[in-house]
């Protein structure tokens, strides 16, 4: 069954629309993601051209994200001032990368720094996830081996402007905070993720939270920095399919429950160097259609008028 999407203008398979998004929900349950990273080049594989696929998967992020959330604040398990920090910051860098989303398409450029910017960031992460996945496997199989300290305090402990963050037991400046936050937000922006699978180790490994709060503050600081990045899409540049984020947050839904009995089965090291893998792949794949000669040179299309 065919379905026009008016935005993208292009017609796809409606059971495709639902497979894709409730594939990326089976991964969501199983790994714990929001799936932003993921959606939105399979929509590139299926024919949805980048930009709308960019503004329409966040969608999908805000979705998974909000009951997420709402569980964790039901257990306390969210620092709501080093969210709001984080929130500030992603804020600030969603305006930012909005800006220049808007800049690349009026060059007849953002197809290509999308794309290019998938192959660069889920190359770098699926390579150190999939380092650290095999690290943990070894330290799993090996009881005398060294385990590394998460809690240490660095350079970044040391800048000025200090602030309390009781609920994660941290008393450092805002500027780290603030600069992983507007990091996250320019990513939404630009490659239409949550930036969880960014913002989850920053969390950790540099401003030294305990594993406890991690998840729940960063899919606060998601939520909003989602919500906010596909309204400005919607509102700037018409580029959000509300067609096309029906089917993938319904494919979802279903998805993420399937994928949660799914990873109740699986280890948890087994889990990460799968969900490596499958990063490594989809950059591979995408660097792949960028490297390789397309079977049509040249094409006409008739610029979308703003």
């Amino acid at each position: 069954m065919q379905v026009y999407l008016p935005i993208a203008e292009t017609s796809v398979n409606a059971f495709t629309l639902l497979g894709v998004g409730g594939g990326v929900g089976v991964l969501s349950g199983m790994f714990g993601v929001g799936g932003g990273f993921l959606i939105t080049p399979l929509l590139f594989f299926i024919g949805v051209p980048p930009a709308i696929a960019v503004a329409t998967g966040v969608n999908q992020v805000v979705a998974s994200s909000i009951s997420g959330v709402l569980a964790h604040l039901k257990r306390k398990t969210v620092d709501l001032r080093m969210g709001m920090v984080l929130l500030i910051g992603g804020l600030i860098g969603s305006i930012i990368g909005i800006w220049f989303f808007n800049l690349m398409q009026r060059l007849g450029q953002i197809d290509l720094i999308v794309q290019l910017s998938y192959v660069i960031f889920l190359g770098i992460i699926g390579a150190l996830m999939f380092q650290e996945a095999l690290r943990a496997l070894m330290r799993a199989k090996d009881p005398n081996a060294r385990r590394r300290k998460l809690h240490v305090h660095t350079w970044v402990h040391n800048l000025p402007l200090k602030m309390k963050f009781r609920a994660s037991g941290l008393y450092i400046s805002v500027f780290p905070p603030l600069a992983v936050g507007i990091g996250v937000g320019i990513l939404a922006a630009v490659m239409g993720v949550g930036g969880g699978f960014i913002l989850v180790p920053a969390m950790i490994y540099l401003l030294g939270m305990p594993t406890k709060v991690v998840i729940g503050t960063s899919l606060f600081q998601v939520t909003f920095v989602a919500a906010f990045t596909t309204m400005m899409h919607a509102v700037t540049n018409q580029s959000v399919d509300v067609l096309l984020a029906l089917f993938l947050i319904i494919g979802g839904v279903v998805g993420a429950q399937i994928g949660t009995r799914v990873g109740l089965k699986l280890g948890a090291e087994q889990l990460r160097i799968l969900l490596a893998l499958l990063v490594l792949s989809v950059a591979g794949k995408i660097a792949f259609d960028l490297l390789w000669t397309p079977a049509e040179l040249y094409s006409v299309t008739v610029p979308r008028q703003f």
